[in-house]
């Protein structure tokens, strides 16, 4: 494989994953457990407020992680 071939591959791989990315930007507020899972840490004071989605990142990850493997061992 040469390298144009190689970067247009990298180029296309990136596109579906920014497309993905804004998918969940648009829909991500009907999805009614993203972010409101047990773990995830929501802290509002009066002038502030702190939010550590730590649940939800680890379980994006997970889903990530295996679809790749699944991918990867096409």
């Amino acid at each position: 494989m040469n390298e144009v071939s190689f970067l247009g591959r990298i180029l296309i791989i990136a596109g579906v994953i920014l497309v993905l990315v804004g998918i969940v930007f648009v829909f991500g507020n009907k999805i009614p457990w993203i972010g409101k899972l047990p773990g995830d840490i929501y802290i509002q004071k009066k002038n502030l407020t702190l939010y550590f989605p730590i649940t939800t990142s680890i379980l994006i990850s997970v889903v990530l992680s295996l679809i790749l493997m699944l991918w990867s061992k096409r």
